[in-house]
C-alpha cells in the first residue's frame, strides 16, 4: 500500500458489490481493503486505521449498524459512509445514531460515492489539523458521554490518558467530579506527574469536554536532555517546540537566530526519530510525563 494513497475499507457481504467498488476506487487512486463481514472489518481496524469506511447496512450475523457502533469506540473520527437500499427515514436515523457520517443509496453510483469520499476526507483532515493545533498550544482536550465513556480526545490528551494506571476508573471519577458541581480542578496522576483536569464545556452533541493542564514543574529541559540523549540546547529548543512556539519565538526566548533554531531542529529530529514538529511535540510530552 502506498503511504500517499488514502485507505478505504469496504465492508459488504456481496462479492459483486465489493468487486465493483474496488475497481472504481482503485481507478480513483485509493487503496482498498475489503471485508465480507462486520467481524472481519473489526479485526482489520484492530491492525490499522483506514481513512474512510464504506459500510453495508444489511449483513448476516453482525449488521452494519452494530459494526459501526463498535467501530466508533476505537475510531471516533474516521468517516463511515453507509451503503444501503434502506432509504426510509427510520433506518437513515438509525444509521446516524450508531455513528454514521453519511449514506449513499444502492445501487451505488461510483461518481457520487467518490465525491462523498473526497468531501469526508477533506473534513477529516481539517479536524485532525485542528486537534494537532490544540495539542501544540498545550490545550489537551477530551470528551465524555453521560456514561463516562471516552468519545474523543486530541492526540496529546489520548497519550496522557493512556499513561494512567486505571483509565476507565479515572474517567468515572472525572465525570462524578463534574456532576458534583465541584469547581476545583481534579488532580490525577499520570506516570510520575500530577495534572489538573477541569470542566471546559458541553458540546452540541451533549458530550462533556474537559481539559488537562500541566504544572510548570513538568516543563524541565534537563529531563529531556537526560532521557533523549540530546544536547542541552537541543533539549531547550524541543521544550519550547512542545509548547507550540515558532522558530522566531524560540529564538527570542533563547537569544538565538531563527536560522540557528532551525539548525538545532534539523539535528534533533533524527535523534528522536521524528520528521516534524508534531512528532517532536508528542515525544517531548510523553518523555516529560514519564521521566
Amino acid at each position: 500500500m502506498s503511504a500517499n494513497k488514502p485507505i478505504v475499507l469496504v465492508v459488504d457481504d456481496s462479492p459483486d458489490s465489493l468487486g465493483m467498488i474496488n475497481t472504481a476506487l482503485d481507478e480513483a487512486g485509493y487503496t482498498v481493503l475489503m471485508s465480507l463481514s462486520g467481524e472481519q472489518a473489526l479485526n482489520i481496524t484492530e491492525q490499522m486505521t483506514p481513512d474512510v469506511i464504506l459500510m453495508d447496512a444489511l449483513m448476516p450475523q453482525m449488521d452494519g449498524f452494530e459494526c459501526c457502533q463498535r467501530m466508533r469506540e476505537k475510531l471516533p473520527f474516521t468517516p463511515v459512509i453507509f451503503m444501503t437500499g434502506l432509504t426510509d427515514s427510520e433506518n437513515i436515523v438509525k444509521a446516524f445514531k450508531c455513528g454514521s457520517s453519511d449514506y449513499v443509496s444502492k445501487p451505488i453510483h461510483p461518481d457520487e460515492l467518490i465525491a462523498r469520499i473526497r468531501t469526508h476526507l477533506l473534513h477529516a483532515n481539517m479536524l485532525g489539523d485542528a486537534y494537532e493545533a490544540l495539542d501544540k498550544a498545550q490545550q489537551f482536550l477530551f470528551a465524555l458521554n453521560r456514561d463516562a465513556h471516552l468519545q474523543w480526545a486530541t492526540p496529546g490528551a489520548r497519550q496522557i490518558l493512556d499513561l494512567h494506571e486505571q483509565p476507565d476508573a479515572l474517567l468515572h471519577t472525572i465525570l462524578a467530579h463534574y456532576q458534583d458541581n465541584n469547581p476545583a480542578p481534579l488532580e490525577a496522576q499520570f506516570g510520575k506527574r500530577t495534572l489538573n483536569i477541569s470542566f471546559f464545556k458541553v458540546d452540541p452533541a451533549q458530550h462533556i469536554l474537559f481539559k488537562m493542564e500541566q504544572s510548570a514543574t513538568v516543563f524541565d529541559a534537563t529531563k529531556l536532555e537526560a532521557a533523549l540523549d540530546v544536547t542541552k540546547r537541543e533539549a531547550e529548543v524541543l521544550l519550547w517546540v512542545a509548547q507550540g512556539k515558532s522558530n522566531k519565538q524560540i529564538a527570542d526566548i533563547l537569544h538565538l537566530s531563527p536560522r540557528t533554531v532551525n539548525k538545532h531542529l534539523e539535528q534533533l529530529f533524527p535523534k528522536i526519530d521524528v520528521d516534524n514538529r508534531a512528532g517532536a511535540t508528542s515525544v517531548a510530552i510523553r518523555t516529560l510525563l514519564t521521566c
